[in-house]
């Protein structure tokens, strides 16, 4: 099994994580912790080691970077995921540069988290502790299974970054989009972007409000969560 310490200040948030794992095999969760203070004891006071610390960057006490920072004097050291709405890239490569093996951005679904667990217990088995690597090529591809993507993502015949664009459109407009406006922003088709912003609201990343005009035809407009 492995052993995950969930850290996260949002008592909400936590148990939804908590549950979440409930519902993967090969995971248990050992302990959550709304502090680093709190982070630090239990991972120091752990009968058996923390394996991955499922870790938010926005806590009261300090910064999540920071108890990164202090997980990796560990030994064994755990493996950082770190879970935040922060977007910043700045963040994101001071993340990666204190331990983090993956990022997940809030708000994500649970097929999102469950994309990021299995991928990281699949790298976890293709480079099992206690033995060495037999080539570079094994190396390679355990590294390659935290960094693949999931294609299905993004709607079948659509250009790779197009999600990542729509959904940046409708974070920068306060008042939300329309799948016309999406459209003329991003370049591409109403009816791709109306597929996109459908995925990203199934996904809970948007939310939908129906709008009617003057003729009583209803329309949608996709807003940030």
């Amino acid at each position: 099994m492995i052993t995950v310490l969930i850290v996260e200040d949002d008592t909400l948030i936590a148990e939804a994580h908590n549950a979440y794992l409930s519902r993967l095999q090969g995971f248990t969760v050992i302990g959550i912790a709304n502090t680093t203070r709190d982070a630090m004891r239990i991972a120091s006071e752990a009968e058996s080691p923390v394996d991955l610390v499922l870790l938010d960057l926005g806590l009261p006490d300090a910064s999540g970077i920071a108890l990164a920072s202090a997980l990796s004097g560990l030994r064994p050291a755990p493996d950082i995921i770190a879970i935040t709405s922060e977007r910043d890239l700045e963040m994101v490569r001071a993340a990666v540069a204190h331990g983090a093996l993956a990022y997940l951005l809030k708000p994500f679904t649970f097929a999102a988290f469950r994309d990021r667990l299995e991928r990281y217990r699949r790298y976890r088995e293709a480079l099992p502790a206690g033995t060495e690597a037999a080539s570079q090529a094994e190396v390679d591809r355990a590294l390659a299974e935290l960094r693949s993507t999931d294609k299905s993502v993004a709607p079948k015949g659509a250009a790779p970054g197009t999600t990542d664009e729509i959904a940046r459109a409708v974070r920068d407009r306060a008042d939300g989009l329309t799948a016309d406006e999406a459209a003329k922003l991003v370049g591409v088709s109403r009816v791709t972007a109306w597929r996109y912003l459908e995925r990203l609201a199934d996904d809970g990343t948007v939310t939908r409000l129906t709008e009617y005009g003057k003729t009583g035809r209803p329309s949608t407009r996709y807003q940030w969560r």
